[in-house]
Formats: C-alpha cells, structure tokens, sequence
C-alpha cells in the first residue's frame, strides 16, 4: 500500500519491509484484544495479558501502542470506520432510512462485542480522543440525509405538517448534527431513531430478550416501522 504524506498529496511509494511487519503485529494485537473484550470486557484489557498470548514481553508490545488507552482508541477508530463505511456503502446503493437501519441492525449482530465497546457502557477511566468523534460523525450525517429526504416527503404530502416541541428545541440545540443543513423534523426524527434503534439493539444484543418468545427482528421492525410511518 502506498503511503502519502499528511496534506501534501505526495505519495511516497510501497511500504517498507518494516513497515508491513509492523502492520502485521499491530493487526495481530488488535485480534487478541477482541478476544479478551469477548471474555471479560473492555475493561479488563492488558496488553501484557495479549503479550503473554503472543509470546513476547510486555514491554515488546508497548513499542505498537503506548498503552492500553491507545489500544481502546485503535479499536474504537476502526469500530467506528466500519459501521461508517457500511452505512455509506447502502447509502451509496440507494438504502432509505430504512434499508440504514437493517445495515446497521446486520453490522451490530455480526460482532456484538463491537457494537457495544461503540454504544455501551463506557470503558472506566478512558476517555475518547476528538478524532473518533469526528468519525462517528460521519454515521450521523448519512441519517441526517435519509431523514432530511423522508421529513420531505412527508411535508409534501401534507397541507400543514406541525412542529413538535422536542423539534422546535433541537433548532435550536443542534451541535450535535454538526454542519448538517437538516431542518428541525430531520434532527427530530434523526434523534428518535438514534435512541430507538439502538434501545432495541442493545437489549437484544445484551440477550434480555431471551425467553420472552418473540422475535427481536419484529420488534426493531416494528419500531422503524412507527418511526417512518
């Protein structure tokens, strides 16, 4: 893979030797970091436990990532990169809000371990650098156009659609939508879905739904179904 230097748009060839090793052990101690999260949770992380696995010192390991706060942001970034990506890829292929939200539901259950180190309790005594807000911005911002494009629609079909409080509120506290130019029923509608889809997602995720006898599929259907409606 070629590499370009920040902000000058010159590519400086193929990766070292060294470099692709160092990819490679990276990528190496990434794997092994899900495997812990998978057993015994993000926060109990530690990377001479990975190192242990890998049969090398502790100390080899911090020369990849300075710690385990760095490890943690590393697989947030990707987390994050991930869901952004697949989001955009259905965007791209012409998925509504709803064909977003069945990506998004497929993206959760093929690694639940990822979705909550995204979207579940926070890790203790880590705190996510700005950049990896910045990318989950980008997840915000393809809902924001599917809902913008579905408030729309439905302004178009009605002679007088009215402003809800919630939304006459979000005009006017908006930062989270960043530059996004959506109207006040979009951030509306964006919000609602946000915390609905994702209240469905983690208790079936978290496996509360269990012997309840009832399809968690139908119920997140269900639910978008409410949303768009």
């Amino acid at each position: 893979m070629a590499k370009s230097d920040a902000g000058s748009g010159v590519t400086s060839g193929p990766a070292t030797p060294r470099e692709r090793y160092r990819a490679q052990v990276r990528t190496e101690i990434k794997e092994h970091a899900w495997e812990q999260i998978a057993t015994a949770g993000a926060s109990a992380l530690s990377l001479n436990a990975i190192a242990k696995r890998m049969g090398v010192s502790g100390p080899a390991l911090y020369r990849y990532f300075a710690g385990r706060d760095e490890l943690i942001t590393e697989l947030i970034r990707d987390g994050y990169r991930s869901l952004a990506d697949t989001l955009r890829t259905a965007a791209a292929d012409g998925a509504d809000l709803s064909g977003l939200a069945h990506a998004m539901r497929d993206w959760a259950l093929e690694d639940p371990h990822r979705y909550f180190l995204l979207y579940g309790t926070p890790v203790p005594g880590y705190h996510a650098p700005d950049d990896t807000t910045a990318i989950s911005s980008e997840i915000m911002a393809t809902l924001l156009t599917a809902c913008a494009a579905l408030t729309q629609e439905a302004s178009e079909a009605a002679d007088d659609v009215p402003e809800s409080p919630f939304a006459a509120h979000l005009a006017g506290h908006r930062g989270w939508a960043g530059d996004h130019p959506a109207p006040p029923a979009a951030l509306h509608l964006a919000m609602s879905f946000w915390t609905r889809m994702h209240g469905v997602l983690s208790l079936e995720l978290a496996g509360h739904f269990t012997g309840m006898r009832f399809d968690p599929a139908q119920l997140f259907a269900a639910e978008l179904d409410d949303l768009v409606a």
